[in-house]
C-alpha cells in the first residue's frame, strides 16, 4: 500500500512515516515546501514530494497537518486527492487555564474535512502521541478508527494495526470522530497532570 503523509515534516507525521516504513508500507511525505519534503524524506528513508505530488497515486492519504491548517489543506488538495481515501488524525483543541478542551463545534474536524472532499474520510490515531509513536519500539497500546465508508475504514485499520503493538479497533461511524478527537484533549490533560505520555487500552475485546 502506498501511503501519502500530508504534513509529514511535522513531529507526528515524521514518527508515523517511520513506523509505516518499518511496517513495509510504501511511504511518501508531503509538504508545501519541496525542499523541506526532500530533506525530511532523506532523513526518514522514504519518498518526499509536494503535497499535490504526494497524494497522486497514493492508496491512502493521511492528513497529518495541524488542526488549524487541516480544512484549508483539504480544500487545496481536493482535486489531487480525488476519490483516494483520507485518514484524518488531527483534533481541534483549545488550551485554557483549566486544561485542554475540544474546540466548540457541532461537528468533528474529520466531518468538516469530509464536506471539503469527494473522497471518503475516516478518523483515527487520536490517542497516539508523536513521542510514543516515534519511540524505539511501536507503542504497546490500542487505537481507534471510525468512518462511514467500509473500504476506507478497512485500509485505515490495517495501517493503524501495523504501527502499534496493541489493536486497531473499529469505533463505528464518522459521527464518532468528535468523541475520538475529544480523547486527544483527555490524553493531553493526563500527560500534563502526571508528566507521562499516556495511551489507551480497551478491555473486554478478545
Amino acid at each position: 500500500m502506498r501511503v501519502a503523509v500530508v504534513g509529514g515534516t511535522g513531529p507526528f507525521g515524521k514518527a508515523l512515516a517511520v513506523r509505516l516504513r518499518e511496517a513495509g508500507f510504501d511511504v511518501v511525505v508531503g509538504s508545501r515546501d519541496p525542499d523541506r519534503a526532500a530533506a525530511t524524506a532523506s532523513e526518514l528513508g522514504v519518498d518526499g514530494a509536494t503535497n499535490d505530488e504526494a497524494v497522486a497515486g497514493a492508496d491512502l492519504v493521511v492528513l497529518a497537518v495541524n488542526a488549524d491548517a487541516a480544512l484549508d489543506t483539504a480544500r487545496k488538495l481536493r482535486k489531487a486527492i480525488g476519490a483516494t481515501p483520507v485518514l484524518s488524525v488531527a483534533s481541534d483543541l483549545r488550551f485554557t487555564p483549566d486544561g485542554v478542551v475540544l474546540a466548540i463545534d457541532r461537528m468533528s474536524l474529520a466531518e468538516r474535512i469530509q464536506k471539503e472532499l469527494k473522497a471518503p474520510v475516516v478518523a483515527g490515531l487520536h490517542t497516539l502521541a508523536a513521542s510514543n509513536l516515534g519511540a524505539a519500539a511501536p507503542p504497546d497500546e490500542d487505537t481507534l478508527v471510525c468512518g462511514d465508508d467500509l473500504d476506507a475504514k478497512t485500509l485505515a485499520l490495517e495501517l493503524a494495526g501495523r504501527v502499534i503493538r496493541g489493536r486497531a479497533l473499529d469505533a463505528g461511524p464518522l459521527a464518532s470522530a468528535r468523541t475520538l478527537e475529544g480523547l486527544t484533549a483527555v490524553i493531553v490533560n493526563l500527560n500534563k497532570r502526571y508528566r507521562v505520555h499516556a495511551g489507551i487500552r480497551v478491555t473486554g475485546i478478545d
